[in-house]
């Protein structure tokens, strides 16, 4: 085996590594935003049980279900707010 093999080996090895790297890189990131937007719907979905529990005191009610609490989640203490007023003004 000349040099110019092994190097050519080398470099084949380094080339699929770098393509895993990126395949692995590029499934990776998509994952932790799915898992961080789940994560803040339930979050979300607690706040509205808590705000809900809290606010049968005064009669005050905002629905839970999927689409509520991933807004709670993305928009957080506006979200609430905004479901409130879509609530109870539209």
């Amino acid at each position: 085996m000349d040099m110019s093999m092994e190097i050519g080996i080398l470099l084949a090895y380094a080339f699929g590594i770098l393509v895993l790297y990126v395949v692995g890189y590029v499934f990776l990131v998509p994952i932790k935003i799915l898992l961080k937007l789940v994560c803040n719907s339930i979050i979300g979905g607690v706040l509205i049980l808590i705000i809900n529990w809290v606010g049968s005191l005064w009669g005050l009610h905002i629905p839970l279900n999927l689409i509520s609490s991933v807004i709670v989640g993305i928009l957080g203490i506006p979200g609430v707010i905004l479901l409130f007023l879509f609530t109870y003004f539209l």
